[in-house]
């Protein structure tokens, strides 16, 4: 532990540009001060370390002998303290061109590629990582700082994290042509949905989550759906419709042209909004920076 008569980096910079110098106004003024402040900060040195560091003079300032062995040892320091600072940069330059992303199964597979690519375009030396895991693998990451930046598609804000709304998405009930839903002529009733065996994600999924909070609010009080299925992408949950499982409950994006193509049918859904919003989000507290805050900016630039 070092004692208080050590002089900070400040002020052996002052001591040393002085004996450079000649002069302790010539030094200020490299310093960026003014002489006074200079005169002042080396009187409070040389009490701190409790002899005299200047011989002052007519035509300048020199060092005494003590001050010119202070001298010689400051600059080993500062030259230490730089090859710190280098390293620091270095380091930091490292870790800003490599940008850590958990996203949410619906953002990672229809909106990242795009925000991605207009971000390689921008900053063509960022390395991106990008983990497509669930809603609250990503909250698990980003809190962790295993990863920069998360999305995520849930109902609520994981505990923890801030964030900001980049995009809004609809799920959509769609079932394989054959199935009774098929031919309804008329919307579900929120019932009806409720009470459905449906092919789902796992539980802690945004696309669960988010079906589970528009069924409460429209039916308080009512148990969540047993699901039919239980698998963990989204891609598993619709190959599974469309070998006629049975209905599902998919963001929009990802059964657009399923339902284009009329691989799938869209069944309407009266009474349950079934809206939602995806959001960015990074630990409380904190704010994006770097790559992370550009891949922010482009996402918004997108809405």
């Amino acid at each position: 532990m070092l004692s208080p008569r050590v002089p900070d980096l400040d002020a052996l910079e002052l001591l040393v540009a002085v004996a450079t110098t000649g002069s302790v106004g010539a030094a200020a003024r490299e310093r960026g001060t003014s002489q006074q402040a200079a005169s002042a900060r080396l009187r409070r040195v040389e009490r701190l370390v409790g002899f005299p560091l200047l011989e002052r003079g007519p035509h300048g300032s020199h060092p005494t002998r003590e001050g010119a062995l202070l001298v010689e040892w400051a600059r080993d320091v500062l030259s230490a303290a730089e090859v710190l600072d280098t390293g620091i940069s270095s380091l930091r330059g490292a870790r800003s061109s490599h940008l850590r992303v958990a996203s949410s199964l619906t953002v990672a597979e229809h909106l990242l590629p795009r925000w991605l690519a207009r971000l390689a375009a921008e900053r063509p030396a960022t390395r991106v990582s990008l983990d497509a895991v669930n809603t609250e693998e990503v909250a698990r990451r980003v809190l962790s700082a295993r990863a920069h930046l998360g999305f995520v598609e849930g109902p609520d804000l994981p505990t923890g994290l801030t964030g900001r709304v980049v995009a809004r998405d609809e799920l959509r009930v769609v079932v394989p042509p054959g199935h009774p839903w098929a031919r309804r002529r008329r919307p579900l009733a929120p019932s009806d949905l409720a009470t459905a065996r449906l092919v789902q994600r796992e539980p802690s999924s945004g696309t669960r989550t988010s079906l589970e909070a528009a069924l409460a609010t429209a039916l308080p009080g009512l148990e969540p759906p047993v699901p039919l299925l239980e698998l963990s992408s989204t891609s598993a949950v619709r190959s599974a419709v469309l070998a006629g499982a049975g209905p599902a409950v998919l963001s929009s994006w990802a059964v657009r042209d399923d339902v284009h193509r009329g691989r799938l049918v869209a069944v309407d859904v009266e009474g349950v909004d079934l809206t939602r919003a995806l959001r960015a989000v990074w630990r409380r507290g904190e704010q994006p920076a770097g790559p992370a805050r550009d891949l922010l900016a482009v996402a918004g630039r997108a809405r």
